[in-house]
Formats: structure tokens, C-alpha cells, sequence
């Protein structure tokens, strides 16, 4: 079926959650116990994502924890797109090593981001200039900090580059990832003006894109998100659910729609949640993701895109 989702522009797929590592402020609780999916699970996924798609960024979890899965991966997702797709990795680097990069690279990984360099992983970045010594020996070009923001770094040309980055109390903590381990470890950063549905890898533009960011959705193993923390319940299954229909699908809901625009206080106006109750819900809860919970357990259905119940708020 084609329609105005069989093209998305950027995929973020977890795939695995399983980790070498078990990091304090873990978001989908990765580590040597962390989720999997089977590899037909894998196969089907792919097999249910839009027939064309700008990039696929693979994370974890570590995704070299399961390496025999990635490489699968890698080369249905090749047999699927060719080279049509920019195919990106995000790894915590530990596992990386000359014969696994150029496994990688010649199954067609031509960005890898090395996501932890922080006080929370166990190497803390001490790896780096192992790693940047590997990269450049392999001609992959490190002066490219940051494609996953820029958006036209990606789309129109797939260059060998690797860059780095790690969590801090400002980003990727707290305001954004009041989920996980950092909730159980009570280190989340208690924020409720910061909007993380308004920035990438938040729900903003997973419908429609925009000027300066991709159209990008989630899949968290087989949940389709349209955020990476992702919604109380996903939005479909990908092992059965075609993508492109579910995106078509929650297209149509005023709720999804304020989501697309980066506005989770206006969400619920359709069924009579005001933006000010919206707010007012935020400051208490101390984060808008936790808001985001909250209205999808208790005021909205996702499977039938219908409100729970006739809202009775203040304000």
C-alpha cells in the first residue's frame, strides 16, 4: 500500500536491549538481562517498514552484544533499500574492534556514533583515543561531530564519519529519560519546562518532518514510537503492522497531530484536556514525559484513537 508515509526519513530501531553494560541512567533498562527479539522477529520488522527510508540508525542496548543479529540485519536492510538508505550505528564502543569495523563497513555502516562518553558507562570514554586511532585507520572521518541533527548531512550523501557523545544532567537525562533505570536510581533531572517532545528523538516531526529536522520515528525492538521514550502504549507492532500504516493511521488524531508539532500541553484538547490543566500537571509530575504517561493511561486509548473518558479539568 503507498501512501504519504511509505517514505520516512530517518528510522531509530532498537533492536536489542541486551548490553555488556548496565548504565545507572538507562532508559529502556539495557543491560546482560535487557530484552531481545528473535531474528525472524528482525526479519519481519524489516519486512514492515516503508519501501523507502532516507536512514536507519540501529541502537541498543549494545548492538554488538549481538553481533550475528546486527549483521543480519544489516544485510536484509541492504537487500531492501541498497543504497538508497544511510545505515548508522550507535554503540557504546566497548566491543568495537578492527575486524568487527570492517565487517561493518562492508556491509554498508557508513556513520558510527559512539554514545558514551560519560561518567555513567563503565569505560567513562576511556576508550576514545583507542577508537579514534581505529576510525581513522579505516579512513572514517571524525571532524563531523553531529549528522544526526543537521539534516542535510545525511540526506543527500553518506560519507565514512564517526563522532561521540555521552549523557549529562542537561541532556539525555532527565527532562528527557524520566524512564528506566534513571527513575529506579532516582537520578533523572527533575525539569518540567523542559519540552523533550519538542526536540529530536522527541515526537516533534514523526508525522511530517520540518525545516531543520528528519521525520523520525521509533521502534523500540518491535514497538513502533513516536518518540524514543517512547508512548505508555506503541502505537503498533512491527513484526505484523506495516508502518506506513500505523503512521497513516494516527495521522488523523488531533492528538498525534499536536505530538507532530512538538506540543504535548495540547494534546488533549480534543477531548476536553486543556493545555493549562496539561501544565499545571507537568510542574507537579516534574516532567512532560511523565505527563505523557499519565494521559495516555488514564484519558486516551491508543488502539481505538478515542478518549477514555469525558475529561472534567480545572482551568
Amino acid at each position: 500500500m503507498n501512501n504519504k508515509f511509505d517514505h520516512i526519513e530517518s528510522i531509530y530501531w532498537v533492536f536489542t536491549q541486551l548490553c555488556n553494560d548496565k548504565c545507572d541512567h538507562c532508559y529502556n533498562l539495557s543491560g546482560p538481562q535487557g530484552a531481545r527479539i528473535t531474528e525472524k522477529d528482525c526479519l519481519d520488522i524489516i519486512q514492515h517498514l516503508p519501501s523507502s527510508a532516507d536512514r536507519i540508525i540501529l541502537s541498543g542496548g549494545e548492538p554488538l552484544a549481538e553481533k550475528k543479529k546486527l549483521y543480519l540485519i544489516l544485510d536484509a536492510l541492504k537487500e531492501k533499500y541498497g543504497t538508497s538508505a544511510q545505515l548508522m550505528l550507535q554503540t557504546n564502543g566497548d566491543l568495537l574492534n578492527g575486524e568487527i569495523l570492517d565487517i561493518l563497513i562492508e556491509k554498508g555502516v557508513t556513520r558510527f556514533d559512539i554514545a558514551s562518553i560519560d561518567r555513567y558507562h563503565k569505560a567513562a570514554g576511556g576508550r576514545l583515543e583507542e577508537l579514534a586511532k581505529l576510525f581513522e585507520s579505516r579512513g572514517v572521518n571524525g571532524d563531523e561531530k553531529d549528522p544526526l541533527v543537521r539534516k542535510e548531512n545525511y540526506l543527500h550523501s553518506f560519507p565514512l564519519s564517526w563522532g561521540y557523545w555521552g549523557a549529562t544532567e542537561d541532556m539525555w537525562l532527565g527532562g528527557n529519560w524520566a524512564r528506566g533505570r534513571a527513575m529506579t536510581k532516582k537520578i533523572w533531572k527533575k525539569d518540567p519546562d523542559h519540552n523533550f517532545c519538542a526536540i529530536l528523538s522527541g515526537a516533534i516531526g514523526f508525522l511530517n518532518g520540518g525545516e531543520n529536522i528528519p521525520q523520525e520515528i521509533s521502534i523500540q525492538l518491535w514497538k513502533i514510537n513516536p518518540c524514543c521514550p517512547g508512548t505508555k502504549e506503541p502505537l503498533g507492532d512491527a513484526r505484523v503492522d506495516d508502518v506506513s500504516d500505523v503512521l497513516e493511521r494516527v495521522s488523523k488524531s488531533p492528538v498525534f497531530q499536536q505530538l507532530d508539532k512538538g506540543n504535548p500541553y495540547a494534546m488533549g484538547e480534543s477531548i476536553g484536556i486543556t493545555e493549562a490543566h496539561a501544565r499545571k500537571r507537568c510542574s507537579e509530575l516534574k516532567n512532560v514525559c511523565l505527563w505523557c504517561d499519565e494521559f495516555f493511561e488514564h484519558h486516551f486509548d491508543i488502539k481505538s484513537l478515542r478518549g477514555k473518558k469525558k475529561a472534567k479539568t480545572s482551568n
